[in-house]
């Protein structure tokens, strides 16, 4: 049995999730809920949890203050929150789970589902330790990035990303050092993540960091030319936003 805590400062949305999981989820047992901070943190240390599901807004403060307050920190969260906002960037960049009220019943199933599949594989510390510091006050643009290859899980500062190559439904990260990291998530995905941070898809396959842009060259069709002397095709319906793109990261 996955044991589960409830925080989260509605009733209503408390209730929600518990009848959700009472009707579909017959290996999970919510062993407590909680409505504050301080109740959060003592639910946890009392239930030691496998699972907890955590709205980013309570009454006495946020989830990330119970996140920060506790030694140690071995269980799934997923996140709920009530509106879409800066924090769910901070929470995608780290690889962690998140539902927006109001809570459906297929999202909260699919998201247990996923923590039950995942809670002995991953570096859960790792993952809060890239979004506490992501979601930290005036941080606007998140800079550590995690990335799960088939053996490891990576912490990545996004500026040492050099450029991303696509193959069907997987993503292959290309680093400043040489390393090549091998993720099973679409490009699409990274795209709409990281184009806030300087990044810009230069092709269907291919998206690029103009930190690390050399020059673009329009013979054989156009392509741009990368620091590491790779060389990366631009599609002819991006010729004239990569020029755009340019101006605007001078």
């Amino acid at each position: 049995m996955l044991k589960t805590i409830i925080i989260d400062d509605e009733e209503n949305a408390r209730e929600t999730i518990e009848s959700i999981v009472k009707q579909y989820c017959a290996d999970v047992n919510i062993v407590a809920e909680a409505s504050s901070v301080a109740d959060g943190i003592e639910k946890i240390n009392n239930y030691s949890p496998d699972l907890i599901l955590l709205d980013i807004h309570l009454s006495d403060g946020n989830g990330f203050e119970i996140l920060e307050k506790l030694d140690n920190i071995n269980f799934k969260i997923i996140f709920v929150t009530g509106h879409e906002e800066f924090a769910i960037q901070a929470i995608k960049f780290s690889a962690l789970d998140y539902l927006v009220k109001p809570i459906q019943p297929r999202e909260l199933i699919n998201a247990i589902n996923r923590a039950k599949e995942s809670i002995e594989k991953e570096n859960i510390q790792l993952q809060l330790s890239a979004f506490l510091s992501n979601v930290k006050p005036g941080s606007n643009n998140p800079k550590k990035l995690i990335l799960k290859t088939f053996e490891s899980i990576y912490l990545i500062n996004v500026n040492e990303i050099i450029r991303c190559e696509s193959d069907k439904n997987y993503t292959t990260f290309i680093l400043k050092d040489g390393k090549k990291l091998l993720v099973s998530r679409t490009i699409k995905e990274y795209d709409e993540l990281l184009r806030q941070n300087n990044f810009f898809r230069v092709h269907q396959s291919h998206l690029i960091n103009f930190q690390y842009f050399l020059r673009y060259d329009k013979m054989n069709g156009g392509y741009v030319v990368m620091t590491d002397n790779s060389k990366i095709p631009v599609s002819n319906r991006q010729k004239d936003n990569l020029m755009h793109a340019l101006e605007k990261f001078q």
